[in-house]
């Protein structure tokens, strides 16, 4: 039998993922946008230092989220491809439901990139059947 988590086990457990689902999601913008993702990218983008990213990007190899060599670009693997996507998608939806309820967009930008960590799968599905039953809100 498995047991439920609690508000706060859950809330640590999204914590433990809520860098390295930044992080992808910031690696997959910037190589959108431009052919090639080095670490001094992601700490303009982040603002963060270089050491901050340097050693993230360690940790994500190490997850197998990132491949990167000394003093070369980043990529993402596939499962680092997959987590920005999903990433990607979770953090579309909190925008467009947070925008739809009428919440300013500056608001709306800022809550959202910190509420798509900790939305739960039934949340993000309600959210979206409000905003499929709501278009152009």
């Amino acid at each position: 039998m498995r047991r439920s988590l609690t508000p706060f086990s859950k809330t640590r457990s999204d914590h433990a993922t809520e860098t390295a689902e930044d992080y992808v999601e910031a690696i997959a913008e910037i190589l959108f946008r431009q052919p090639q993702c080095r670490v001094k990218d992601l700490a303009r983008f982040m603002e963060v230092s270089h050491v901050t990213v340097t050693r993230t990007l360690q940790r994500l190899t190490a997850e197998g989220l990132v491949d990167k060599a000394p003093y070369g670009p980043c990529v993402l693997t596939e499962s680092g491809r997959r987590m920005a996507r999903h990433s990607r998608q979770r953090h579309e939806i909190v925008l467009a439901f947070l925008r739809s309820i009428g919440v300013p967009e500056a608001e709306a930008m800022q809550d959202a990139e910190g509420m798509e960590h900790h939305v739960g799968r039934a949340t993000l599905a309600a959210m979206q059947r409000h905003l499929d039953q709501h278009p152009g809100l």
